[in-house]
């Protein structure tokens, strides 16, 4: 009889993110994955046949439903387009720990997009962002060419912040891109 799992999923995949978010994929050794899962590598491998990728698809699926959980369903819900942006302005804060967590998007993507293990999970993942932001910009009165170029800024300025709080150090660029945000994408 198989022992009982002593990690649930959530935290594992957790302590699997913020390696990935820390190393990228490429840096995240299977020894340094094992270490923070507090799991021995056969136990990793146990609990994920597919290696290190499919340790990244799953933390990136997990990451996508918390994403969706405190980002897009507020935009997407009811009310007037402000309250909602705001709802998922705060979202954002959480999902990224006030500018301090990196995003997995940007710490999984290879230099050529298009021919990485996760393409189609990430650029999936930036069609439904900047849709939802479009949708808002759309419902506040901008033009659909107009809106879909101000999401897409949004989504620039959301993603620039954290590399650029990453470098620096720093929330501070993420905390001026909420600040900003609005604007950006509303007036």
């Amino acid at each position: 009889m198989a022992r009982p799992q002593t990690t649930d999923d959530a935290a594992l995949l957790a302590r699997l993110a913020e390696v990935f978010r820390q190393t990228g994929f490429s840096g995240a050794s299977l020894e340094r994955l094992a270490q923070e899962a507090g799991l021995k590598k056969a136990s990793l491998y146990h609990r994920f046949p597919g290696g290190k990728q499919q340790m990244a698809e799953q933390v990136l699926d997990a990451s996508g439903r918390g994403f969706q959980a405190q980002v897009l369903a507020p935009l997407e819900g009811p009310g007037a387009p402000r309250a909602r942006l705001d709802a998922a302005l705060a979202g954002l804060e959480r999902f990224y720990a006030g500018g301090g967590r990196s995003c997995l998007l940007n710490m999984l993507a290879p230099r050529g997009l298009e021919d990485g293990p996760f393409a189609d999970r990430l650029k999936g993942a930036l069609e439904r962002t900047v849709g939802a932001f479009a949708a808002l910009a759309a419902e506040a009165g901008h033009p659909p060419g107009i809106a879909r170029r101000r999401a897409m800024r949004a989504v620039m300025m959301i993603h620039g912040s954290l590399v650029v709080s990453r470098a620096l150090g720093s929330p501070e660029p993420f905390r001026l891109m909420l600040a900003d945000l609005p604007e950006e994408l509303l007036r």
